[in-house]
């Protein structure tokens, strides 16, 4: 029996690059001995709002104990629209979510979440100069999320490109969701 399990979703166009943060984190609980979901979502280069949202309701299913969801990018507003349906973790950090500019790239636009208006406890790690949100995540996002913000200036959209391979604060937070999230 598990006491806690983890589920970290990637982005668009992420194929889980062994150098990429959540790819790190993954490997760095599993040998804390933590379970660990980190599935390929279907189709990451044209992915589907409804196939990543059974993809997400199946792996919830074979959690055991705390859930806790780590998402980057479009994974983040997958899980915005999980929650809109019913899905359910105990703890959630989001990373660098799209702004809503993003969602005029015909790609991702069925994922908008300007019509979700049901409210989700999370925390949410952004930049100050995510090049997929020059809103501001925190500004984008405060209304739906009611969760802390930690604002990392200058991390972009927080990905490999922006020097983030381990992070050690996110490990952190996954074991004590009192750490702010930090920059590398």
């Amino acid at each position: 029996m598990w006491t806690r399990s983890f589920l970290i979703m990637h982005g668009v166009e992420n194929r889980r690059p062994a150098e990429h943060w959540q790819h790190d984190l993954a490997y760095q609980l599993r040998q804390r001995g933590e379970q660990v979901f980190y599935p390929q979502l279907p189709d990451p280069d044209r992915p589907s709002l409804d196939a990543w949202l059974d993809l997400i309701d199946a792996e919830l299913a074979m959690t055991e104990g705390e859930r806790v969801v780590v998402a980057h990018s479009l994974g983040a507003i997958a899980w915005l629209h999980a929650a809109a349906r019913g899905a359910v973790a105990d703890r959630v950090l989001l990373v660098s979510p799209p702004g809503p500019s993003a969602f005029a790239w015909d790609v991702i636009a069925p994922f908008d979440p300007a019509a979700l208006d049901q409210p989700v406890t999370a925390r949410l790690a952004c930049s100050d100069n995510d090049p997929y949100c020059p809103e501001g995540a925190a500004e984008a996002y405060g209304r739906l999320l009611g969760g802390d913000v930690d604002v990392l200036p200058g991390a972009g959209h927080i990905t490999i490109a922006d020097g983030y391979g381990p992070w050690p604060s996110a490990l952190a937070w996954c074991a004590d969701p009192a750490t702010r999230l930090t920059a590398r």
